[in-house]
């Protein structure tokens, strides 16, 4: 069983990360705006911290600091430091320089639609909840 298991989430994570799906901008650029955008969504634009993206994505700080260098030179964020805490760097999504962002999102949106469709909303409630299950397990067993 483990070895389907593994087969199962390796063809999921590469048909996901496939080129095909995220072509716009690379994926760790996807994924941070994808957290950036959640979150001015839920929170009226409240600012994240790059310790914050770093957790949440599991990326080394090295790797966020270039990332997010290379996100600011194409002015899709920006970063300040924190007035209350000079340590912390606040990550803002520039929604002016989102339309590269959205075209991409709306694609895989898109995609997950036609998915849906296809498995009916009853299995995909179960989906997300196993999903969820899933990647909430790995990351206790993994600590």
């Amino acid at each position: 069983m483990n070895e389907k298991l593994l087969d199962a989430w390796l063809k999921l994570t590469t048909a996901i990360v496939n080129e095909r799906v995220v072509t716009d901008l690379p994926y760790n650029e996807s994924v941070i705006c994808n957290i950036l955008y959640r979150n001015h969504r839920e929170n009226s634009d409240q600012a994240v911290t790059a310790t914050d993206l770093c957790q949440e994505m599991k990326m080394q700080k090295s790797q966020m600091n270039r990332t997010l260098s290379n996100m600011e030179q194409k002015q899709m964020i920006s970063r300040e430091r924190s007035e209350t805490d000079k340590r912390q760097i606040l990550v803002r999504l520039n929604m002016s320089q989102m339309e590269i962002y959205q075209r991409q999102h709306e694609r895989i949106l898109a995609l997950i639609d036609r998915l849906l469709e296809q498995i009916g909303p009853e299995k995909a409630e179960d989906i997300v909840d196993l999903f969820t299950q899933i990647a909430n397990t790995a990351e206790e067993i993994i600590k």
